[in-house]
C-alpha cells in the first residue's frame, strides 16, 4: 500500500519546544478557524460574526483554509482574503509547495480511515495544487507562513497549532484525547515545553474540547463543514475576555478567558451549488464528503 497520504514528513515536525520561541502576540479577541476547505459562504458568516463583536477581533486562520475550491477563481478568492489575516499552514498548504507528491494530501491519516479514502484525498488534492500552480503570487505567499503562532488574550496564552503540539500533521488533540491530564506525562509536558496554557488546533476534522484547570486544548473540527449529525454549520473557536455575543456550542473558562466553541451559520444551499459545481456526483471529493456536507459527520452533538 501507497505511504501518501499517510506518511507525516520530516519538514513537519517542529516540536513543542519550538512553539515557545515563537512571539506572543496580545489581542483582545482570538477566532481561530481551522478547515475553512474552500467554503467562500462560511467566510462570509464569520466576517458578519465579527462585526457582532464589541471589540476588536483577530482572526487566525490555523490550515486547510482550501481544499473544494479547484477552481480558479474560488482559490484565489479563499486566499486573497485569507492572507489579509493572521494564518499558519496547514498540511494542505504545506502540501502546495511540494516538488514531488510522496506525502499525498499530507493528512498522515491513522490506519483506522480506509486505503479508499486515503487514495481519494491525494487525488483531490493533486487536482487542487494544479490549481494553484497557476496562482504563483499566491503560493509564494502561503510558503511564507508558519507553521504554528502564539497569542495572549488577557493572561492566557495561547498556542495555535495545525495538527499537535509536535507535528502539523499530528492526531494527538483527536476525539481520544484524555480529560485527565493528571494521567497523560505527554500532554503535561507539551503544555510546559510550548509554554501556553491553551492549544487551539483542527486537522483532525472532528471537534474536541478538553478543560484542565488551568489548561485547556480545543479543536474546533472544521469551520467550513458541519461536525455533529443533522448539522450544517461549521465551527471555530473564539478566545476572549469578554462572553461571546452570539451562541456557543459549549466552552471553558480559564481565568478571566471566555474560550467557546461558535456555530458559523453559512449560505447552505449557496455552498451546495459551488461544491457541485466543483465536485459531482461520483468525483473524489463527492464520494468521501457529500454525504456529511449534507447531513453532517455520524458524530453526536455533546450533552449540554
Amino acid at each position: 500500500m501507497s505511504a501518501a497520504g499517510r506518511t507525516c514528513p520530516v519538514r513537519y515536525r517542529y516540536g513543542a519546544t519550538a512553539i515557545a520561541r515563537a512571539p506572543l502576540k496580545p489581542v483582545e479577541t482570538l477566532y481561530v478557524i481551522g478547515g475553512l476547505y474552500g467554503n467562500l459562504p462560511a467566510l462570509d458568516a464569520i466576517e458578519a460574526m465579527c462585526a457582532r463583536e464589541q471589540q476588536p477581533v483577530t482572526l487566525c486562520f490555523n490550515g486547510d483554509f482550501n481544499w473544494f475550491n479547484v477552481d480558479d477563481a474560488g482559490f484565489r478568492a479563499v486566499n486573497e482574503r485569507v492572507l489579509r489575516h493572521d494564518a499558519i499552514l496547514g498540511n494542505v498548504e504545506a502540501e502546495l509547495q511540494a516538488t514531488e507528491d510522496a506525502a499525498g494530501c499530507g493528512c498522515a491519516y491513522p490506519d483506522e480511515v480506509d486505503a479508499a479514502t486515503v487514495e481519494r484525498s491525494n487525488r483531490i488534492h493533486a487536482r487542487l495544487k494544479q490549481t494553484a500552480a497557476q496562482h504563483p503570487d499566491l503560493l509564494a505567499a502561503l510558503d511564507a507562513l508558519p507553521m504554528f503562532a502564539r497569542y495572549t488574550v488577557g493572561s492566557v496564552r495561547v498556542g495555535v497549532v495545525h495538527g499537535d503540539a509536535e507535528s502539523l500533521a499530528g492526531w494527538r488533540f483527536d476525539t481520544s484525547l484524555t480529560q485527565d491530564i493528571t494521567s497523560d506525562a505527554w500532554l503535561q509536558q507539551v503544555f510546559a515545553q510550548a509554554e501556553v496554557d491553551v492549544f487551539a488546533s483542527t486537522h483532525t476534522c472532528l471537534p474536541v474540547m478538553r478543560d484542565y484547570g488551568n489548561q485547556a486544548v480545543i479543536n474546533n473540527g472544521s469551520a467550513g463543514m458541519p461536525n455533529y449529525s443533522d448539522t450544517h454549520y461549521g465551527l471555530l473557536t473564539r478566545i476572549s475576555m469578554q462572553p461571546a455575543p452570539v451562541e456557543t456550542l459549549g466552552g471553558v473558562k480559564i481565568r478571566e478567558v471566555y474560550i467557546d466553541a461558535l456555530p458559523i451559520h453559512f449560505d447552505v444551499p449557496r455552498w451546495l451549488k459551488m461544491f457541485d459545481s466543483n465536485w459531482p456526483r461520483d468525483s473524489d471529493a463527492w464520494m468521501s464528503y457529500n454525504e456529511r456536507i449534507r447531513n453532517g459527520p455520524p458524530h453526536a452533538l455533546p450533552a449540554r
